[in-house]
């Protein structure tokens, strides 16, 4: 361990979208500023998700950084959605482009963090064994970063090869002449069985619960079309902080369900799922009451398992493909030709509720009623969303306050930006903020900015300490929960937006759900009133 710890202005946890953006607004602010990065690159979520089919479910010009308008017009996407590769080559480029790698530190961990009252300053421990001290501590940890380990028995004894989608080898992997078992059927699996599917001589996919997915009809994007959004990148910016999602095309339904005919309200889905209109991945938000009435509901859950049932040939399986639960209560899956892989001989489902995986062996797997043998395992397990990364990191505040005992229950925010007891420290993207219910970037890029706003403030003003109070993060998480219960549909499945994925994790919806320009107008009222709902010192 170094003598003495090395002082810095700030310290960023991670270096993946949010904290590439902040660790360049501070080196503008001539802040000394470092990046502690787990990963040997940038690109946070995308350097991990290397899986097979990978890619972006929000369009490439609207997942894409704002702040810079010789980045948004030098920089071309290639695909209407954007695949893993480009994405990170993209972070790569904005790495460069802005300097910022000469203040990041890679492969290293952040184990510990204190905070010491008399210096007002964190103490920040490495994997390294080097030791930080920073006014300001920063967590771009990501939302989807901490990935679920397997903990089957016997996973140890397999004599195949094993892989986890969230931590995916750099080098390429052949599945040519492999038999192959994939468990989970979540977003990851959902990309990567079609590509695997083409190349392994067997696939088994095992499965806890169904996904609604929809195609993605990913395309090449025309040069004419790039050429336009970039001439109109300053109102479509603008748009996207003022919708919902922060997603300018995304155009929520103005009237219910049921304000329509049968036949016209069957038309609309179907238009929406062939992509008619450009815009399918609205089709949760055709119309006004989806999220909100089980009947409206109903009849979109109806309607996609019907596109299932009618793609997958052997109904037994087209069956299990079916989800039960309400459509929304979970992320709604984008897909390239999933439920079709189904259709292949060499590819086959299997129920884990009515067939559970007992343990792993040597030559595969063994469930209640056979053993399977396979060459290759993949877990697409899933993760830990929200607060697993963040409460990988052993954080101590004022007075022995430990960030874990404090989110016991379930996490605590005020704005999904900052914690009582814990000055100086802000979350981007937190529990309690919009997050994952909207387009990351967008959601990103406004945090970023109230964190650099306020730190100004802080400078300007002479101040040392800020820390949201008692009051205020405790209305705030009153009132995330209130507008989650305002959906009830939220509710209707084990989601991980509840951490019902994790066995033991308090089961709370966490992302903010009362839309991004709400959250921002909130974001706005508390900063113009010198930080109300603050303490400052």
């Amino acid at each position: 361990m170094t003598s003495s710890p090395k002082n810095l202005d700030a310290l960023i946890v991670g270096a993946g979208f949010s904290g590439l953006y902040m660790l360049n607004k501070l080196k503008s602010m001539n802040m000394d500023v470092l990046s502690i990065e787990e990963a040997s690159d940038v690109g946070g979520t995308w350097y991990w998700n290397s899986y097979p089919g990978a890619q972006c479910d929000v369009e490439s010009m609207e997942y894409s950084y704002s702040f810079s308008e010789e980045l948004q017009q030098e920089w071309k996407w290639s695909n209407r959605f954007s695949a893993q590769p480009e994405i990170l080559k993209y972070a790569n480029y904005v790495s460069q482009k802005f300097d910022l790698r000469s203040n990041i530190i890679f492969n290293t961990r952040v184990t510990s963090a204190q905070y010491n009252a008399e210096t007002k300053k964190w103490l920040i421990k490495t994997s390294s064994n080097f030791v930080y001290s920073a006014k300001f501590f920063i967590l771009a940890t990501g939302t989807l970063s901490s990935v679920i380990e397997p903990k089957f028995p016997g996973i140890s004894s397999f004599n195949g090869d094993t892989y986890i989608t969230g931590k995916w080898p750099k080098t390429p992997i052949s599945f040519k002449g492999k038999n192959v078992g994939i468990i989970g059927t979540g977003s990851s699996a959902v990309q990567s069985i079609p590509i695997i599917a083409k190349e392994a001589k067997s696939l088994t996919v095992f499965q806890r619960s169904a996904n609604y997915s929809i195609p993605a009809h990913n395309r090449p994007l025309g040069n004419d079309e790039v050429k336009k959004i970039k001439e109109n990148y300053p109102s479509i910016r603008k748009k996207a902080r003022s919708s919902q999602s922060g997603i300018a095309s995304a155009k929520p339904g103005e009237i219910g369900a049921f304000d329509v005919t049968d036949y016209e309200r069957k038309q609309s889905f179907e238009k929406n799922w062939n992509n008619e209109e450009g815009n399918n991945f609205n089709l949760l938000s055709l119309y006004n009451d989806i999220r909100l009435n089980e009947k409206a509901n109903n009849e979109l859950a109806n309607f996609v398992r019907g596109k299932i049932q009618s793609i997958v040939k052997n109904p037994e399986t087209a069956e299990l493909l079916s989800p039960k639960d309400a459509i929304g209560c979970k992320r709604t899956c984008l897909d390239t030709n999933y439920f079709e892989t189904y259709n292949r001989n060499n590819v086959s489902l299997i129920d884990v509720n009515s067939n559970p995986i007992l343990k792993i062996t040597k030559e595969g797997l063994q469930t209640t009623d056979k053993s399977h043998q396979f060459d290759t395992i993949i877990f697409a397990t899933g993760f830990d969303a929200m607060t697993g990364a963040i409460l990988s990191i052993n954080i101590e505040g004022k007075s022995g306050s430990t960030l874990k005992n404090k989110w016991e229950n379930g996490p605590v925010t005020f704005l999904g930006l900052s914690m009582n007891n814990f000055p100086n420290l802000f979350t981007i993207t937190g529990p309690g903020s919009p997050s994952v219910l909207s387009n990351m970037i967008t959601s990103i890029e406004q945090h970023v900015e109230w964190i650099t706003d306020c730190i100004s403030f802080m400078n300007e003003q002479k101040l040392s300490e800020i820390e949201a109070t008692e009051a205020s993060e405790k209305e705030w998480t009153t009132h995330v929960s209130e507008i989650a219960n305002d959906s009830p549909m939220r509710f209707a499945c084990n989601s991980w937006y509840l951490g019902a994925n994790i066995p033991g994790k308090t089961r709370i919806f966490m992302p903010y759900a009362g839309g991004i320009p709400q959250y921002i107008e909130k974001c706005n009222e508390v900063s113009s009133n010198d930080y109300q709902g603050f303490n400052l010192s």
